[in-house]
């Protein structure tokens, strides 16, 4: 199922400092643990969202584009944490009313609102994909808080620009790995249908994740080598170390470690 896509993830492979640990694999796949991971993959599409538009807010357009940004992402807000409106209509809102316009004392300015408003618009659009399946399997859906993950990661950023804003871009490109890495490993384990979702799931991660990259390397003109590796390191400890909360971009499961000690 996956043969065709080994040249996509073959970089992704060698981007990542370890692979996703077989007990996750493991955990992820029982059938009790299914509507966590599916709850917890929609709410990851909509913080990358929101994440991409932080960044354009803060680094790239004009106060109205900023308004027209937030705009764009309130329903999906509502939904997800006041529980407002029907998700069917969320479809209506897929796409960006109003062209960004970039500031002028930024070089990068274009170029980081035309990737991260593709990737917005992805990921709303994976959001809504999720939410399908989640209602087609009868499940209700509910807010589930965030992992250790994305946090423990952007711990590590500098707190100076330009720096801090190159290390949010290795974070997300990270990030975005981890994802399309943990996707292509629960295909072949999962339904048909869910199998085919997440590999349809792949191309998009894999550029999010060269865009992000890419984006850090242009912005900071110099070998920024070091800082993605010390990124790797960090994300590996994060999904390789024990975790109590079980989540998509959680590390190894406690009930696995203590399975594996009786």
């Amino acid at each position: 199922m996956l043969e065709k896509y080994q040249e996509l993830l073959a970089p992704i492979y060698g981007f990542l400092h370890c692979e996703t640990p077989q007990s996750w694999l493991d955990e992820a796949t029982k059938p009790e643990n299914l509507h966590t991971v599916l709850l917890d993959h929609l709410v990851c599409e909509l913080k990358a969202a929101q994440s991409a538009m932080l960044l354009i807010r803060k680094y790239a357009v004009d106060p109205e584009s900023t308004q027209a940004l937030l705009s764009w992402l309130k329903p999906f807000e509502d939904f997800t944490y006041r529980k407002q409106g029907d998700w069917r209509t969320l479809a209506e809102h897929s796409r960006l009313n109003k062209s960004m316009v970039p500031r002028g004392d930024k070089p990068f300015s274009q170029s980081l609102i035309d990737k991260m408003v593709l990737l917005i618009k992805e990921e709303l659009h994976h959001f809504y994909q999720v939410l399908e399946i989640i209602h087609d399997l009868g499940y209700e859906y509910e807010y589930v808080s965030s992992s250790r993950y994305a946090k423990g990661m952007l711990s590590h950023t500098k707190n100076h620009e330009p720096d801090a804003f190159i290390d949010k871009l290795i974070c997300g490109a990270y990030i975005e790995a981890r994802s399309c890495e943990r996707f292509a490993k629960l295909a072949p384990l999962v339904d048909e249908r869910l199998g085919e979702f997440y590999i349809s799931l792949l191309r998009s991660e894999a550029r999010h994740y060269q865009d992000y990259l890419t984006l850090a390397e242009d912005i900071a003109g110099c070998d920024i080598s070091e800082r993605i590796d010390y990124f790797g390191k960090v994300e590996a400890q994060l999904i390789s170390s024990p975790d109590e909360d079980f989540k998509f971009h959680s590390g190894v499961p406690v009930d696995a470690l203590s399975s594996v000690a009786i």
